[in-house]
């Protein structure tokens, strides 16, 4: 520690402490510890304040050696203890404080709080939510690992799966609480809402009541049950549904929506999804059904192949079609665009059960990108030689693996029992027609939205924002290694899913604290990292530090710098996370 002297404008000197310092880069810098004041003040108190201070100063410095400085006294002869395992981590503080920002804690024990619990459910959920983001497994995997963090885990593995039945009965009201606290803390843009289905599969032999047969995302044969998850427009969790595998995607659609309209307070919304999620029933109940009340919009694929002739020849059609600067399209460009406004007749199922017509007015946008067509083509071609090997040797492919090139085969039925090719008196051929039909809109892509008057380039980037979704999903199943999912009851499924959508929603807001400069598989890797070990008495030794750990740690105000840190300094900023 200096005594500092700065003589201001008006002649007269200040005194103050300081301490010299260099910065990650080796250059000299100092901070302020004590401001003194005006030495002509002072010297009404003492008879020399300048020496007086400095002797301060230098008192200071002793002290602070004395309380940062150990002599550690090392036995090079002592072993480990049997089953030695000191390692520790330390970055789950991160985690710790987003999740009593939410205040989660208060949350948690509230919904225990008249409840006959022989065991603390906020910290069975805490437990469960850490070991996800740093340590991803079984219920089993968390319980066992619960050592390697420094916080008191007093129950037991079977407390655990008690508890799950818990959350599941609070799961949705669980999600209204972290909206709104999100919405008061950090801001929620809740005029668009992305939203999209994926599928969680159990390696089990025989389906239930709610672990069903259905579509699986990697045409796995396994039950599966669906998951609805609609993300704000900065890709942060609002709200999840689990449904039986068995359920179509177009049917998870009015439930979660319907309670975000209902319980979430967001006025009116914009929701974008993909063509497989949405129905005529769909968009007429956005739309406010029968009575046309709480109008929204919507902002969706819609399939070129799978359209009219009509719009087919629109599609390709050259008419109307503008580049990236607004101008007629050249024969090189890589991008070309048009739009209209349309008339549409949807099919809507009435209360009555029966089928109606109705007519929805929107706008229309048809664009082609060269990478596109690049990636269309190069999946034909993939397709079209498995298609001439299926032709070629029909006996190697059943239903289940002949997908994608199926398509481009004629005169093959499948075994309804088996999913084998059955032979038939015509032998399987190549459906050239059908090849060069589709290589016609290679590169096309088409939008509908509500919303009349938004942009033609606001529409493709609204849309473009479904990536967060998929992002989130991606996410889910890999760096949190949610499947496989080893529960078997639906309750504790649902459990475990709301534990999941917590974790990523903690993960997502730790994103937005470090400026979205970090990925999120970047982000867990170094509160990963951030682990220490015990070096001697109530001393432990820390290995890591990066860009991001320093990032979290300016977020967050916890400190990851430290090569050393005593035990009860870690304590301190645990307990601090917690505030």
């Amino acid at each position: 520690m200096n005594l500092k002297q700065s003589r201001r404008p008006d002649g007269r000197v200040y005194l103050s402490i300081e301490k010299a310092y260099r910065d990650e880069k080796g250059r000299p810098r100092s901070k302020n510890i004590k401001s003194l004041g005006y030495l002509d003040v002072l010297e009404k108190e003492y008879d020399d304040p300048i020496a007086h201070f400095k002797e301060v100063a230098r008192k200071m410095t002793e002290e602070e050696l004395a309380e940062n400085k150990r002599t550690l006294v090392i036995d090079m002869e002592e072993k480990l203890a049997p089953n030695t395992d000191n390692g520790k981590n330390f970055g789950y503080a991160a985690i710790l404080k987003i999740y009593h920002e939410l205040g989660l804690d208060r949350f948690f024990r509230n919904k225990a709080r008249h409840q006959k619990f022989e065991y603390n459910t906020n910290s069975i959920m805490i437990l469960l939510v850490i070991s996800r983001l740093l340590s991803p497994g079984s219920k089993k995997k968390a319980y066992e690992e619960r050592h390697r963090y420094f916080e008191r885990f007093d129950f037991s593995l079977v407390d655990i799966y008690r508890a799950l039945s818990h959350f599941a009965t609070i799961a949705k009201e669980c999600q209204r609480y972290l909206n709104a606290q999100i919405s008061e803390q950090y801001g929620r843009n809740t005029r668009t809402i992305y939203y999209d289905v994926t599928n969680f599969y159990f390696e089990i032999d025989r389906e239930d009541e709610f672990r069903k047969l259905g579509r699986e995302k990697n045409r796995r044969p396994d039950p599966i049950v669906q998951m609805g998850l609609a993300v704000d427009a900065n890709g942060i969790p609002l709200h999840y549904d689990v449904f039986p595998g068995n359920t179509v995607d177009t049917q998870t659609f009015r439930p979660i929506i319907g309670e975000i309209r209902g319980n979430y307070d967001t006025g009116r919304i914009i929701v974008v999804a993909d063509m497989g999620i949405i129905s005529g029933d769909n968009i007429f109940y956005l739309l406010g059904g029968e009575k046309g009340k709480k109008f929204n919009g919507y902002v969706l694929s819609f399939s070129v192949r799978g359209g009219t002739q009509a719009f087919k020849d629109y599609v390709v059609d050259e008419t109307g079609y503008v580049d990236k600067d607004g101008k007629p399209p050249k024969e090189d460009c890589d991008f070309k665009v048009k739009s209209r406004r349309i008339a549409r007749d949807i099919s809507v199922t009435m209360k009555n059960g029966k089928k109606k017509t109705k007519t929805v007015y929107e706008k229309q946008v048809v664009f082609w990108g060269k990478k596109y067509a690049e990636k269309a083509k190069a999946e034909r071609e993939r397709d079209i030689k498995k298609a001439y090997d299926l032709v070629a040797n029909p006996k190697k492919y059943k239903k289940s693996n002949s997908s994608g090139a199926i398509r481009y085969v004629q005169n093959v039925k499948f075994d309804e029992k088996t999913g084998e090719i059955l032979e038939g008196k015509d032998h399987p051929i190549l459906d050239l027609a059908k090849i060069a039909e589709d290589e016609k809109y290679d590169g096309f892509y088409s939008i509908v939205t509500s919303e009349l008057d938004m942009s033609t380039s606001e529409v493709i980037d609204t849309y473009r924002g479904l990536w967060q979704v998929e992002e989130t999903f991606r996410i889910t199943k890999g760096t949190l290694e949610t499947r496989p999912i080893y529960l078997s009851l639906e309750d504790r499924i649902n459990a475990h899913f709301l534990s999941c959508f917590i974790t990523l929603t903690i993960l997502r807001i730790l994103q937005k604290k470090t400026g979205n400069n970090y990925s999120a598989e970047g982000i867990v890797d170094c509160l990963k990292q951030i682990t220490c070990s015990h070096e001697h008495e109530n001393i432990y030794l820390f290995k890591y530090r990066s860009e991001i750990s320093d990032a979290l740690g300016d977020a967050l105000g916890i400190d990851f710098t430290n090569k050393r840190l005593c035990l009860g300094d870690i304590k301190k900023y645990l307990a601090e996370a917690k505030k």
